[in-house]
């Protein structure tokens, strides 16, 4: 009998204790991880598909990315936490071919001039909602900025005029939506744990959401009926513009596909901005020598700045890049299943294992990073790091097809609010990262209060 190989550096905590550490605490079960062994180990958490080994070394993080189409496949099973909200059909579910087509179907929605024309819109938004908030009254800033996602989301995004009756039906269901399953690392037990998604009722956890599944699409399915009975070729939503996507053999996005993917982008993609959004904000005011800096750049661009002079300011994006790096929304790339005997750091690894690169340990390797728990902007200003050193939107095949938009709806959002509002933390306690969903967000949701309009404006 073939003797089986022994994976790489397993943990040695109970695999349910491992489990229930990484509901309750990811970030202190991965640096118990790290502790015990650097470069790669074995474990198991909820929501892989089962026992995985995960690294955080970047020529080994570099050879999966370049092979993950071969060596190393990313099936999207493996993403089935995410199915009861994204469906069947979205991006994230997709493989091989499947998943390529999608893409490169996709792309052309989310760059270059498509992404110049959201601009203005989107510091529109920031500053309408910044607007209704009171001086000197707290609020949480994770609030604001998922409001503020949210908006930029049905506007940009959907092509929805805040005024009409849906776009406040379809806004109110998401909300409610992403809190039945995101709320808190209770409520994100019934993604995690397929066993208790049980529907005993309207009543019930998963009953409610499912109802309110149901109501939000109807909602959907409607709106791409409506648009595909009066097509406005003018229209550069991004709904508009997947609606007139066609592939290689002349085929377009069906129905469920819109529906699919438009979830993706008003769950996945809006929630991931905001929490990058809170923790940039709470980041910037904790340290008032980084709210001084940005202050300084942002007062050289003057009035009424083209949004892509905003999108290139280069402490700006020092900022966002560290933001990304301490605490990155995501844990962990896409996992990769190894497709042939392959060999990682002097392991070898059989096919079938489940190996996937761990973005928080690798944004806090000493040896890329000093001082890895502080926030320090100047590191990316610095030293330009590989696309294997700092992944916070994943890599290869699978990197996130939204992340040039969700960059610059940061930057434009933080460059907005900082250069019209005078904001405080109303107190100094360290934020702590606490798990939401799939993501790491500010547990308190960053507590502030507007001291005063700015006197510097852009």
């Amino acid at each position: 009998m073939k003797k089986q190989m022994q994976l790489p550096n397993p943990l040695k905590t109970p695999s349910l204790l491992q489990k229930l550490q990484w509901i309750a605490d990811p970030v202190g079960y991965l640096e118990r991880a790290g502790q015990a062994y650097p470069d790669i180990f074995t474990g198991e958490v909820v929501g892989f598909g089962g026992t995985t080994v995960f690294l955080y070394n970047p020529q080994a993080i570099q050879e999966v990315f370049k092979n993950d189409s071969q060596k190393f496949a990313a099936p999207g099973e493996l993403n089935r936490t995410l199915q009861p909200i994204l469906g069947d059909y979205s991006l994230f579910m997709l493989s091989g071919n499947c998943h390529k087509r999608r893409r490169q179907l996709l792309m052309p929605s989310f760059h270059g001039e498509r992404m110049r024309a959201y601009g203005q819109l989107i510091c529109t938004i920031a500053e309408q909602v910044f607007i209704q908030i009171q001086e000197n009254q707290p609020f949480l800033a994770r609030t604001i900025t998922q409001e503020i996602s949210l908006q930029v989301v049905m506007q940009a995004v959907i092509g929805l005029g805040t005024g009409g009756e849906v776009y406040q039906r379809i806004k109110h269901l998401v909300v409610e939506l992403i809190s039945d399953v995101f709320g808190s690392p209770l409520t994100s037990s019934f993604l995690l744990f397929p066993s208790l998604q049980k529907d005993i009722g309207a009543w019930s956890p998963w009953g409610k959401f499912l109802r309110r599944r149901q109501q939000l699409d109807e909602l959907i399915y409607a709106e791409i009926a409506q648009r595909r009975s009066h097509t406005d070729r003018g229209c550069i939503d991004i709904l508009s513009l997947l609606m007139s996507a066609k592939d290689e053999e002349g085929q377009g996005l069906t129905d469920q596909e819109l529906r699919d993917e438009l979830m993706t982008l008003m769950v996945a993609g809006h929630e991931t901005t905001a929490t990058v959004m809170a923790w940039a904000l709470y980041w910037i005011h904790y340290q008032p020598k980084v709210l001084e800096k940005l202050q300084q750049e942002l007062d050289t661009l003057g009035e009424s700045p083209d949004p892509m002079s905003i999108f290139q300011l280069p402490y700006l994006t020092a900022v966002c890049n560290e933001t990304l790096r301490i605490y990155p929304v995501g844990m962990f790339t896409t996992p990769r299943i190894v497709q042939e005997p392959a060999e990682l750091l002097g392991h070898m690894l059989e096919p079938g294992t489940i190996i996937s690169a761990c973005i928080y340990l690798n944004h806090h390797r000493e040896d890329l990073y000093p001082d890895s728990k502080q926030f320090k902007p100047e590191r990316f200003l610095e030293r330009e790091f590989s696309p294997y050193e700092f992944i916070p939107f994943g890599g290869g095949v699978r990197a996130c097809i939204g992340q040039a938009l969700a960059m610059f709806e940061i930057k434009l959002v933080l460059a907005t609010i900082l250069s019209r509002y005078q904001l405080s933390l109303t107190n100094h306690q360290p934020e702590k990262p606490q798990r939401r969903g799939v993501t790491i967000g500010p547990s308190s949701g960053v507590k502030m209060r507007v001291k005063a309009r700015a006197a510097y404006t852009l």
